[in-house]
This record gives C-alpha cells, structure tokens and sequence, in this order.
C-alpha cells in the first residue's frame, strides 16, 4: 500500500514541476513579447497557459485521491497539503503571465511602455528569471534556507514596483495618461508574479519545517540566543 502511495505522491511531485517549468516558459516568452514587441512570442505565451488547465485539473485530482483514499503520514501530509496550495500559486503565475502577453499583442507593433521606462523592464525580467530559476530549485530540493532568500528577491522587486508607480503619477511622467496606466499594471503583475514565487517558498518551508517562514525564524532565533 506504502509502496503505491509513493508512486502517487511522486507523481503528484513531478505534475507541480511541469508546472513550475510551463509557468517560467510563459513569463520569460511574455516578456519577450512585451520588450521585443514579438507577436510570436505573445501568442506562445497565451497557448501555453491553455496547457496549464489539464495539469492542474490532474493534480487536483490526484490530491483528493491521495487524501481521500490513503491515510498519509505527518510528512506525506504536510506534501500533499503543501503541492496544493503550490498547484494554485502556479496556475495564478500562468495568469499573471497571460494578462502581460495579452496587453503585449494588443499594442503591437508598438510598446505599452514608454521608451525612457524600457530599462526598468529590462530589470523586471533579470528579477523574473532569478526568482523563477530558485522556485524551480527549491521544488527540486528543498531547501529551507534557499526557499528564505527568495524573500529578498521579492524586496526588490517591491523597491522597483513602487518606484515605477510613483512615476507614472509624476508630473515628469514622460508618457501619455494611457502609458501610464499600461505601466502600472504590468509592474503590478510582475510584483503579485514575485508574491506567488515567494507563497512557493514558503509552502517550502512548511513542508519542510512544519513552520510558517516567521515561526521558523523566530524558532531558529531563539535556539540561537539561547545558545
């Protein structure tokens, strides 16, 4: 029986890291869409978040089944529980990705972003492609302390989304009211897609720790003044 529900839950492990590969396919190919002005890549984008559904669909599934029908030790269950919440963080990043390449398609050939803005675009997608990069590696294996650091990867994404707001609502704003209200939303979705990642390493850290990233802290804070 153990030997089936391994199977299940490996099966379970390896549909959240097809997800996890599809979702950081769909950024990186929306923003290439949105810095290139590539139709293409726009209309990648938008079909590989239709695959998504059926991943998803699957993995619900085979959480019901793994919880419903096998009787799942503490770790196993923290698993289970753990990939679900990671399953709908993933399919949230896929949307993320699909409203960028949409708002891409619609303004081409043109950029939505004015071209003084371009740079801070061109940061976004560094930022993306790191916090996606160490999403993928701790899902592989994982690690409390790599699935912490990405809390700072998502400070700076914060930094950078507050600033490009604070721009667009600035008299020296070097764009049109239409530009400006197309910036802040795709910065906005560039800084929730950060958020999920972050919601993924802290499911990490609760799988692995049974602990919330601040109560591990503080635990490992209070071993560590004791000592």
């Amino acid at each position: 029986m153990r030997t089936a529900y391994r199977e299940h839950l490996d099966n379970f492990s390896r549909d959240v890291l097809i997800m996890a590969n599809a979702v950081e396919a769909i950024m990186r190919q929306a923003t290439d869409a949105l810095l290139n002005q590539s139709l293409q890549a726009a209309e990648d984008a938008l079909s590989a978040t239709d695959e998504l559904e059926p991943i998803r669909a699957r993995c619900e599934e085979r959480a019901v089944s793994l919880l419903a029908l096998e009787n799942p030790m503490a770790k196993d269950l923290r698993h289970v529980v753990s990939s679900i919440y990671i399953v709908e963080d993933f399919h949230r990043m896929g949307q993320l990705g699909k409203h960028i390449a949409k708002l891409a398609r619609r303004r081409h050939p043109e950029s939505p972003i004015p071209e003084p803005y371009q740079e801070y675009f061109e940061k976004y997608r560094e930022l993306m492609n790191h916090m996606n990069s160490a999403t993928r590696e701790v899902l592989t294996h994982p690690d409390t302390e790599g699935a912490l650091a990405l809390h700072t990867d998502d400070d700076a994404v914060d930094e950078l989304h507050h600033f490009l707001v604070s721009q667009t609502t600035n008299a020296k704003w070097q764009g049109c009211i239409s530009a400006a209200v197309e910036t802040a939303m795709l910065s906005r979705y560039y800084e929730r897609f950060a958020d999920h990642c972050v919601n993924v390493a802290s499911r990490i850290v609760f799988l692995n720790t049974g602990l919330n990233p601040d109560e591990y802290l503080a635990q490992q804070q209070e071993a560590s003044d004791g000592a």
